[in-house]
């Protein structure tokens, strides 16, 4: 009984180890004549959909919103809204810019408070993007 035992766990063990290695009984499965499928265009399936040739421009290519290319890593702020705030531009690395420092294209840091920072065109014109730090957990 003990040797039958013995040979079962010798003929698993050899099973699996021949499994593991890839040289099963049956060895390596090739598949032969397959091609992978080529890519789509998007302009063309959208032309298939129904789309007008404007539309599938548009959705071929979006523009990020000013307020999703930005993210408020941290501030450093006073009671007079004076100070410095760390921001992430376009996925880069965070830089630190004080308050007047041009941010990006055509927007400054125009001010910071405890959890916010306010990017504007100008110091003295509307506020365009207002960035806040995440809540805390």
């Amino acid at each position: 009984m003990t040797l039958l035992v013995w040979a079962a766990a010798a003929a698993s063990a050899a099973y699996w180890g021949l499994k593991m290695s890839g040289q099963g009984a049956a060895g390596p499965v090739v598949a032969a004549g397959l091609r992978q499928p080529a890519a789509a265009d998007p302009a063309a399936v959208a032309r298939l959909l129904g789309a007008s040739g404007g539309t599938a421009q548009a959705a071929a290519s979006p523009q990020p919103s000013a307020a999703s290319r930005f993210q408020l890593v941290g501030v450093v702020a006073d009671k007079s809204e004076q100070g410095a705030a760390l921001i992430v531009v376009d996925g880069k690395p965070a830089r630190p810019y004080r308050v007047g420092a041009r941010v990006d294209e055509g927007l400054v840091l125009q001010s910071v408070q405890s959890r916010r920072a306010v990017l504007a065109p100008s110091m003295q014109g509307e506020p365009a993007v207002t960035l806040e730090l995440p809540v805390p957990r």
